[in-house]
């Protein structure tokens, strides 16, 4: 049987005690439009890229996600722990939609959406 923990996903790592405020739900909108398991996990490390990374390499997936306030980071193992596949400030939920279709898309894969200036 198994749990939630060994199933492939993404990781969206947060800080001891943190919960995932309702403006970050389009984000996992994202990840799930493209068909991607993604998982809440607790990586507390302040440094939000230094999470990213981190929830990166729990990931069995190899992508993870970190976030603080409005800047969100997703991150890929194989890449330099300062190094983040994306590192955005994003005050909207399309762009954030957009953020989390790109971290299913790098798992597929397959071209990333452009993200929308406003």
């Amino acid at each position: 049987m198994n749990n939630d923990s060994e199933r492939p996903s993404i990781v969206v790592g947060i800080r001891e005690g943190a919960t995932v405020p309702d403006s970050a739900k389009p984000l996992f909108n994202g990840i799930e439009e493209e068909q991607i398991p993604v998982a809440v996990r607790t990586i507390d490390i302040d440094d939000v890229v230094s999470r990213a990374y981190q929830s990166a390499l729990a990931s069995r997936l190899s992508v993870g996600i970190a976030f603080d306030g409005d800047r969100f980071i997703v991150h890929y193992k194989n890449l330099k722990e300062d190094r983040p596949l994306f590192d955005e400030t994003i005050h909207d939920g399309t762009q954030l939609r957009i953020l989390g279709a790109n971290a299913a898309r790098l798992v597929k894969e397959i071209p990333f959406k452009k993200m929308v200036n406003r």
